[in-house]
């Protein structure tokens, strides 16, 4: 099956509007490409930048209507957009990288089921619908384990530790404030990975160096690449990477998570169909951003490199930052201290207004020598 190729100056849709539709939108620009950005309210991150903005509900029709009819090629900047509208944006546009894999990845069950079936590697999990069953999930996996909801969930949300047989099921049920969870082993890992990568439509894939993540509260707080890992640790990552893009013939930027246990065994934790947090650093780091790497992908360009160029470490930069800060205004000097020769900080921030406890606001990317 043959696939369309946007040139420079069509016009590419984005579902979403936070900070990773304002970093694509801003990427898509530099190549000579517009943006229209689906995104309820005003002042969103990507709104500030993009071309077109559609205030509407993602599952407005008339909205998702007006998206179609301005953009050539659609995307999404987060994948927990109902799937009726996936599905009502793809029966018009192209939609990269596809119904399936974004509606697999914003459930969780669905997720572990397809990596199991197509044979990539996971913690045990169990199923639960009731504080009864969830009782029993967890009896099935052991102790400790975590329920999380199956439906959407991000940073953390949606996720209770359970660490015993005489825990209140019934209370835990009622936190989760979800008619469905999955309930995993509890993995005492050694480290945290993730891969960033892309596939072209013709089957050609770009992997970025694997990062090691540290995350603080269930939010990423630095990602370092290298990792400092094993090579063979590194090269299976890849392989598992490459392995879940190409049994989804995948079209676009994905990101793989994984759990690497004391023995070297590496688990699939969750995919991301789209840019990532644990990616920023590619802005500053690589030959070619993920950002540019997702605008190449899905509008049949051929792929970047996504060589390394320079060591780095991202960090994320939360509201606690701002609230922190005498007069709420961060010490930005400080923050982009040049630390000596070779060595550069750059800093991103998203265009919001209103810092809030542990929400994202930016990053600081810290390029060393080689």
């Amino acid at each position: 099956m043959s696939h369309p190729i946007f040139l420079p100056g069509a016009t590419i849709g984005i579902l979403g509007g936070g900070q990773l539709g304002r970093m694509l939108s801003l990427a898509a620009a530099q190549l000579g490409y517009r943006t229209a950005v689906l995104e309820p309210g005003q002042g969103g991150p990507a709104s500030q930048v993009c071309d077109f903005h559609i205030d509407a509900a993602y599952d407005d029709p008339a909205g998702l209507d007006r998206f179609c009819e301005i953009a050539d090629v659609a995307t999404v900047e987060f994948e927990n957009i109902p799937a009726a509208s996936l599905e009502h944006v793809a029966a018009r546009i192209p939609l990269n990288p596809g119904v399936l894999p974004i509606t697999t990845s914003q459930n969780r069950a669905r997720e572990k089921a397809w990596l199991r079936k197509n044979g990539f590697p996971t913690p045990e999990y169990a199923l639960a619908d009731s504080p009864e069953s969830l009782a029993a999930a967890a009896e099935k996996v052991g102790f400790p384990c975590v329920a999380k909801t199956a439906d959407f969930g991000y940073d953390g949300k949606g996720q209770q530790k359970i660490d015993s047989a005489a825990a209140d099921f019934t209370t835990i049920w009622a936190g989760l404030e979800a008619p469905r969870a999955v309930v995993e082993a509890w993995v005492p890992f050694e480290a945290e990975l993730s891969v960033v990568c892309a596939r072209s439509a013709s089957g050609e894939t770009a992997i970025y160096e694997p990062g090691r993540n540290v995350h603080t509260h269930h939010i990423l707080d630095t990602t370092t690449v290298p990792s400092g890992l094993p090579p063979h640790i590194l090269d299976e990552a890849r392989e598992i990477a490459t392995g879940i893009l190409d049994a989804l013939e995948y079209i676009g930027v994905l990101a793989v998570e994984l759990f690497m246990t004391p023995d070297g065994t590496l688990l699939v934790n969750e995919l991301a169909p789209r840019t990532h947090n644990s990616g920023h650093h590619t802005i500053d780091a690589c030959a070619t951003s993920q950002f540019e790497q997702q605008v190449r992908a899905i509008c049949g360009l051929p792929l970047g490199s996504p060589s390394l160029h320079r060591p780095a470490t991202m960090k994320n930069l939360l509201g606690d930052v701002w609230l922190e800060a005498p007069n709420q205004t961060p010490d930005w000097p400080a923050i982009l201290f040049n630390g000596g020769s070779g060595t550069s900080t750059h800093l991103h921030l998203y265009g919001k207004s209103d810092p809030r406890l542990r929400r994202k606001m930016g990053h600081v990317t810290t390029l060393t020598t080689l």
